[in-house]
């Protein structure tokens, strides 16, 4: 099958997609809320950044793991709901 015919929407004959690999999957949840961890601190690091950048807040570690409390509590919510 080419590539243009799958991306036209050709018939697909590879077996289960993605979707019914992910709503089976069966890996270990402490690697999501790690990774969901040093992303959020990451991510509240680099917007704390650009705050200070800024000149709107400091770049303080209490600002920065505050904020990433913050999106840690918000993904966790949106993957579980």
């Amino acid at each position: 099958m080419s590539a243009e015919k799958s991306a036209d929407g050709g018939a697909d004959d590879d077996g289960p997609g993605i979707r019914e690999g992910v709503e089976r999957s069966s890996g270990d949840p402490k690697v999501l809320l790690a990774m969901n961890a040093v992303l959020s601190t990451w991510f509240a690091w680099v917007v704390v950044w650009g705050l200070d950048f800024l000149g709107v807040a400091a770049l303080t570690a209490v600002n920065v793991a505050t904020l990433a409390l913050i999106l840690f509590g918000v993904t966790y919510v949106a993957v579980l709901r």
